[in-house]
């Protein structure tokens, strides 16, 4: 149940800091939730849709050039984290390990973690790399809201048989959230931000 059904206002959105190291992290004294996907799958572009702040989040036009942490306050209340994204195979074997060890402890020890956004392509069935990075959430009983992206780019007719094909290939647990989202027709925010003050218990009222 959502706490809320009052559409949620960003009054404040500012870039923190990048951590390439864990005690470069901040302090764990707001919720976090984390920002996962392939690379180019639209991350930063999300971000700034939803703080509707173009360039608050850089849109890299190299996929695999994210290679740290990246942390962003959301009215003093909480943050999102942006993470490297997987699946570009240009990334050298070794740096490819770094990510995995550095976002393995993310997700394992950050006490203030309360949930993960796990960014697919509406139009494609979802790759191994995303199937596995849900289940490592559900591993660590991380809660999942799986965001569809480019739903512009979906007829309507097909808007369920494609959400359904993505539920079945990661093995979508039901307790988990789904929300469908274009950046460019900038649909699904009321429905991203009800989801995730739900999952960080802030009242919107």
């Amino acid at each position: 149940m959502l706490l809320s059904n009052k559409m949620y206002k960003v009054n404040k959105a500012k870039y923190l800091l990048s951590a390439a190291w864990v005690s470069q992290w901040p302090d764990e004294d707001v919720p976090e939730i984390v920002l996962a996907g392939r690379s180019n799958v639209g991350k930063s572009s999300l971000i700034n849709t939803l703080t509707n702040i173009n360039g608050l989040a850089k849109v890299s036009g190299t996929p695999g050039k994210t290679r740290t942490l990246n942390f962003f306050d959301i009215n003093d209340e909480l943050r999102l984290v942006d993470v490297p994204g997987y699946g570009y195979a240009k990334v050298p074997h070794k740096m490819l390990e770094q990510f995995a060890d550095t976002i393995d402890t993310y997700l394992r020890d950050r006490k203030n973690l309360k949930g993960m956004i796990l960014i697919v392509d509406y139009r494609h069935p979802p790759k191994e790399d995303d199937i596995d990075m849900y289940n490592y959430a559900k591993y660590y009983d991380i809660p999942v809201i799986v965001v569809a992206t480019k739903m512009d780019k979906i007829k309507k007719n097909d808007l369920k048989s494609f959400e359904k094909r993505i539920k079945e290939y990661i093995g979508f647990d039901d307790h988990d959230s789904f929300v469908r989202f274009s950046s460019l027709n900038k649909q699904g925010i009321d429905e991203l931000w009800a989801e995730i003050l739900k999952l960080c218990h802030i009242d919107n009222n």
